[in-house]
């Protein structure tokens, strides 16, 4: 990704993507910037589908594509109180991450709720065993 400091400087830096099956909802992207321990921003994964085609966000994280014409590169905007920093990113290597997480968990078959549930049922099991 490249990260805008102004029109004419940008610094590229290293990003990781990453997604667990076991929060579905959820994509996480971790920013190693130079000298800064790294950060990790977690945000909706539909937020992200989204944010490829049109603009995207409310509050502290926006994702919106450069041009709306065609499909090339997508503006991620983080935002904590005043501070705000943009990035720049290929739509590609986005499409592909997308793609990989929808091979493991389907958009729209997400199946936290149930997860919740159990969990639920079972301290409650627990917690009458213990009374």
């Amino acid at each position: 990704m490249s990260f805008i400091v102004s029109e004419e400087l940008a610094f590229r830096i290293p990003v990781e993507l990453d997604f667990d099956s076991a929060d579905p909802y959820a994509v996480r992207f971790t920013f190693d910037l130079p000298g800064d321990t790294p950060v990790t921003w977690a945000f909706s994964r539909e937020l992200l589908l989204d944010g490829l085609s049109r603009p995207a966000g409310e509050g502290d994280i926006h994702v919106a594509p450069v041009s709306g014409a065609h499909l090339s590169d997508v503006f991620v905007s983080l935002q904590v109180g005043a501070e705000q920093a943009l990035f720049r990113v290929g739509a590609a290597p986005i499409v592909a991450f997308l793609d990989r997480t929808d091979r493991l968990v389907p958009l729209g078959q997400e199946q936290v709720c149930g997860t919740l549930d159990a969990e639920l049922d079972r301290i409650l099991a627990n917690a009458r065993q213990a009374g």
